[in-house]
């Protein structure tokens, strides 16, 4: 009798048949399911910030589904299939955790940490990768993410502010420069110090133990949540939010904020 993966790889095996299997799934390629890779990982996430085990059992069965699609399309060209994918993954959880499947010592959260960093840089070395420090860190992360992964690479090797002041220094620094270039009306550079203040930001986020990628996750849905308090509260009103002057609008929001303080 098949075990549950076993039964959703050889689904994935006849939905590839090219005789019998589902025109959708024959058409896509690596870099087509990529794309759902990535958002079936973020509703993974939602379901995580919405405390939803119902949920989140939902979407850890659609990320599964996208490993089986990559592994179904790679044993089709004589890659790689689910089983290999499972014994890399199961041989470098080993080789990263020496200590509890080794005899090396890790007593805390800190000291597992720099174990695991010495073993991926070694990996590196030994894979004949790029040897910067910085090598490794995927582009296709999101910006705040792979910011705060680059920056904590460089302190590794000791490029690092002195104190947490000379980063609140230099984010002052970053934002005149911003905004002289708002002044000057200059597009291109104000992308670039725009981008530059942001980087700063994720130093201060990692200085603080705050996860710059979360943070504004939060942001987000919090800004969301009284958005929609205060369209509610116009209807409740009798009046249109988007006919409202900004003060009125401001009003709404200074209501909503502090129905949630008095709610707290």
């Amino acid at each position: 009798m098949l075990t549950q993966t076993q039964r959703l790889v050889e689904i994935m095996k006849q939905l590839r048949d090219p005789e019998n299997g589902c025109p959708w799934d024959l058409k896509q390629d690596f870099k087509s399911i990529g794309a759902y890779t990535i958002e079936e990982a973020y509703e993974v996430i939602d379901a995580i910030e919405d405390n939803d085990m119902v949920k989140l059992k939902d979407e850890l069965g659609d990320l599964l589904l996208q490993v089986v699609f990559h592994a179904q399309m790679a044993k089709e060209i004589g890659e790689f299939d689910f089983e290999d994918v499972a014994e890399v993954i199961s041989e470098k959880m080993e080789r990263r955790h020496p200590h509890v499947f080794s005899d090396v010592s890790a007593e805390t959260a800190d000291e597992v940490l720099k174990n695991w960093e010495d073993i991926k840089a070694q990996e590196r070395k030994d894979q004949k990768q790029d040897d910067s420090v910085l090598s490794g860190v995927t582009r296709a992360l999101p910006a705040l993410s792979r910011a705060e992964k680059l920056s904590k690479r460089a302190v590794r090797v000791g490029f690092e502010w002195p104190n947490f002041k000379a980063v609140m220094k230099k984010l002052d620094e970053e934002l005149d420069e911003f905004s002289d270039e708002v002044k000057a009306n200059d597009q291109q550079k104000m992308h670039e110090e725009f981008g530059d203040v942001l980087f700063v930001m994720v130093q201060i986020a990692r200085w603080q133990k705050i996860d710059p990628e979360m943070a504004l996750r939060d942001a987000n849905f919090k800004f969301e949540r009284r958005f929609r308090a205060m369209e509610a509260l116009a209807k409740q009103k009798g009046q249109k939010f988007e006919s409202l002057s900004q003060e009125d609008q401001e009003k709404l929001w200074l209501e909503v904020k502090l129905g949630e303080a008095k709610a707290a």
